[in-house]
């Protein structure tokens, strides 16, 4: 069986600057001179797989390249190297509030954000009472997203991003937002997704959702694969390291 997802020897680089100019003298000055840069390495020749329907947690300390990794992906990042072959429609939760205008309301970003992920306006409106009662919003819809909390923030783009339907659910921190019932009601979606066969990629720090749902987890160390293979496996070599 083809894997939904295939990952080939990935690299993702970043040059920052090393010196910043804080007068106009001396960005003008710089114009001419050769830039300076340090080439970070976010990700690091990557290669791993997932089969359709897998829960696939990805672990690993700040700065090991979990949320650049998701970002690839998605296909906000390009790679400096190596290639991705994803084979289904994908709903990202990659960045809170990505896809929604904060000048716009709860149900027009709704619409919009719908349409992002590859939905009809038919077949956003025929969701969208599902997907306001889901993230008990109801008051607030036509309110400007701008004036919502980060928790109604999450709240709906969640909600939005878990009923579209697509074959493969991106989600970086997702639930470090939302209050406990909320949480419950996401962990009882997740088990649907599981009868379903649809693919999760979860990023969390919290190990005991990866234990509960993931089937497989890969261990990033600085951008470089520690680790793959069977949840607990990979979890205890994780927690000793």
């Amino acid at each position: 069986m083809m894997p939904i997802i295939e990952v080939q020897n990935l690299s993702k680089n970043f040059r920052i600057p090393k010196d910043k100019k804080y007068s106009i003298k001396a960005n003008i000055a710089d114009i001419f001179r050769r830039k300076d840069y340090e080439i970070l390495e976010a990700v690091n020749d990557l290669s791993f797989s997932v089969d359709k329907g897998e829960f696939f947690g990805i672990v690993g300390k700040n700065g090991s390249g979990k949320s650049t990794l998701l970002k690839i992906l998605a296909n906000i990042y390009k790679p400096t190297e190596g290639n991705v072959n994803v084979n289904g429609s994908i709903a990202p939760f990659v960045e809170l509030g990505v896809g929604f205008h904060p000048d716009l309301t709860g149900r027009e970003n709704t619409f919009l954000n719908g349409t992002i992920l590859g939905l009809s306006r038919k077949e956003v409106a025929e969701k969208y009472s599902e997907i306001v009662k889901f993230a008990e919003l109801e008051r607030f819809m036509d309110q400007k997203i701008r004036n919502y909390s980060s928790g109604m923030w999450v709240r709906l783009a969640f909600s939005i991003a878990m009923l579209v339907g697509t074959d493969i659910l991106l989600l970086d921190e997702v639930l470090s937002v939302g209050d406990k019932d909320f949480q419950e009601k996401c962990f009882d979606k997740f088990k649907e997704f599981k009868e379903e066969e649809r693919t999760v990629l979860l990023v969390t720090h919290h190990l005991g959702q990866v234990r509960k749902f993931c089937d497989k987890v890969l261990f990033l160390d600085r951008g470089k694969l520690a680790a793959v293979g069977e949840t607990n496996e990979i979890l205890d070599k994780y927690i000793n390291f």
